[in-house]
C-alpha cells in the first residue's frame, strides 16, 4: 500500500501542466499492457508480533532495531513497512508461478528468521485482532492520508495501521478477446474476485471482539471512503471506464516542496486540472493520484488483485497466488470459470464492487452463502488440473488441494477455524498453522 512516488513533488515550476485529453490519454496508454500473460507477482503483507505475547503492542524501539536488521537481508522482493508497522514483501515479476513461489519462499525464510532472533513473528490475519490503530510512521503522506481518510470515519485509519492482504498481481492479458483478453480478465476480475474474498476471508475479530464479518478488513476497504475504493462503473469500455474514474475521484492530497501537505476536500482531479488552483497539475500528480485509489482490481499495466485477506500459517500465501493464477493464466480454466462466475453479475447487480450485494454477501459470509460456495468449488476444482499443466510443483497443488479438501469442500473459510482472540495467546496457532492440518 506504499503510496510514495520516487522524484518530483509535482511542484515543480518548470514542470508543463496536463490538460483533460492528455490526462486520459496517458491513463488509457498505462492502465492495461497487453500481450500473452507471461508473469506474475504477489505482495505480502503481515502484521509483526510478539512470540510470546501477541495481544500486546511491540515496543517502537524493538520494532525499529527488528526493522533495521530485516532491511540489511540479501533480499529478492522490495521490502517496506505500512504505517501500523506492518511488513510488506513485493516480488519481482516472476516469468512462472513457480518461479515467484520459490524467491518469495526464500525471502520469507530470510525475514521470518531474522524476526524470530528478537522474539517476534510475521502474523497472517487479515485485520490485527486485538490492536487498535496506531500509526507509527510519521511521514507527510500518511498524516495527509490520515486526514482525508477520517473524514469518512475510523475505517481508514483501521485499514493503514491494522490491515494485511495478500495482493496477487498478473498481466493484464492479450488485446484481442477471449479467454486471455484484457477485457475478458478485467470482467473477470470484478465476479471471481469476490468468490476469491469468501473462499480465504480471514478477519472476524477486531479489538478483541467478533464483527460479525468474516472478512473484516474487505469490510473496512469498502466502507472508508465513498469513492476511493470502489470499481469503475460498468457500461464503458475498461480503458475509458478506469480513465474516467481516475479523473472523477477526489484528489487525497497535493504534495509540497516543504510544510504538511495540502487535503482539499471534494476536489476531483478533473476539476484540479480545470481549476488549475492551488497550481496546475502536472504528469507526477497525476502518477501519484494513482496510487491513492484502492479498487478491489487495480489495474497498473498488469492486474494487481487487492482483495484478498492475508493468510495463516508458513504456507497459506501459496494458495491464494496459485489459485489465481492458475484461473487467470491457464486458458482452459479461465474459460470453466468464466462460465461459472457469470452468473454472479445478477447478483452484485448495478452497483460497483465492492459496495454490491454480491461482496458483501462474501465479506460478512465467506463461504457460507451457497452461491459463493457453487462458484468456489467449480474454481477450485478448475486450479487444481491447471497447475499441473502449468507445471505446479507435487507440493503446491498439495498444499492448493489441502486447502480445497479443508475448506471449500465445506463451505468453510480460514475464518471459521480461528479461536477467539483471548485464546491466541499460543502464536504458532496462526504462524506454524498448515493448509493440511485437521
Amino acid at each position: 500500500m506504499a503510496l510514495d512516488i520516487p522524484g518530483a513533488t509535482g511542484s515543480r515550476p518548470d514542470a508543463t501542466p496536463l490538460d483533460e485529453s492528455g490526462a486520459e490519454d496517458l491513463l488509457r496508454g498505462i492502465c492495461f499492457k497487453t500481450g500473452p500473460p507471461r508473469t506474475v507477482g504477489v505482495e505480502l503483507e503481515w502484521l509483526i508480533h510478539d512470540r510470546e505475547r501477541p495481544h500486546i503492542p511491540v515496543e517502537q524501539e524493538r520494532l525499529d532495531s527488528a526493522v533495521e536488521a530485516v532491511r540489511a537481508l540479501p533480499l529478492s522482493a522490495a521490502l517496506t513497512f505500512e504505517p501500523g508497522g506492518q511488513l510488506e514483501l513485493s516480488s519481482q515479476p516472476a516469468g512462472s508461478l513457480m518461479e515467484c513461489v520459490a524467491t518469495t519462499a526464500a525471502d520469507l525464510a530470510a525475514v521470518r528468521a531474522s524476526l524470530g532472533a528478537a522474539g517476534l513473528a510475521p502474523v497472517g490475519l487479515g485485520v490485527d485482532p486485538w490492536q487498535t490503530a496506531h500509526r507509527r510512521l510519521r511521514e507527510p503522506r500518511y498524516e495527509a492520508m490520515e486526514a482525508a481518510l477520517d473524514r469518512s470515519g475510523p475505517s481508514g485509519r483501521a485499514m493503514m495501521c491494522t490491515s494485511a492482504s495478500v495482493q496477487v498481481c498478473l498481466d493484464a492479458g492479450e488485446e484481442e478477446p477471449g479467454p486471455l483478453g484484457y477485457g475478458r480478465r478485467w470482467q473477470l476480475a470484478h465476479l471471481l474476485g469476490a468468490v476469491l474474498v469468501a473462499a480465504f476471508a480471514n478477519s472476524p475479530f477486531q479489538q478483541g471482539r467478533r464483527t460479525g464479518w468474516s472478512s473484516t478488513r474487505q469490510a473496512l476497504w469498502a466502507d472508508l471512503d465513498p469513492g476511493r475504493t470502489l470499481a469503475p462503473g460498468t457500461g464503458r469500455a475498461p480503458r475509458e471506464a478506469w480513465a474516467a474514474h481516475v479523473l472523477d475521484t477526489t484528489v487525497l492530497c497535493i504534495r509540497c516542496e516543504s510544510g504538511p501537505w495540502d487535503v482539499p476536500e471534494g476536489l476531483t482531479f478533473r476539476e484540479w486540472i480545470r481549476t488549475g488552483s492551488p497550481r496546475p497539475p502536472v504528469q507526477a500528480d497525476l502518477d501519484y493520484h494513482l496510487t491513492t485509489l484502492f479498487p478491489p482490481v487495480r489495474p497498473r499495466g498488469h492486474l494487481e488483485l487487492r482483495m484478498i485477506d492475508a493468510q495463516s500459517g508458513p504456507d497459506g500465501w501459496l494458495v491464494p497466488l496459485a489459485v489465481a493464477t492458475a484461473l487467470f493464466d491457464d486458458p482452459e480454466a479461465a474459460e470453466t470459470v468464466y462460465r461459472a462466475v457469470k452468473p454472479l453479475a445478477e447478483t452484485a447487480g448495478a452497483s460497483a464492487a465492492p459496495r454490491n450485494p454480491l461482496w458483501t454477501a462474501a465479506a460478512r459470509e465467506g463461504l457460507a452463502d451457497p452461491e459463493l460456495r457453487a462458484a468456489a468449488i467449480t474454481c477450485f476444482g478448475a486450479a487444481l488440473p491447471a497447475l499441473e499443466r502449468m507445471g505446479a510443483s507435487d507440493a503446491v497443488r498439495d498444499t492448493v488441494a489441502a486447502f480445497t479438501d479443508r475448506y471449500v469442500a465445506r463451505g468453510r473459510c480460514p475464518a471459521d477455524d480461528l479461536p477467539e482472540p483471548g485464546d491466541l495467546i499460543d502464536l504458532s496457532l496462526l504462524t506454524d498453522r498448515k493448509a493440511a492440518s485437521a
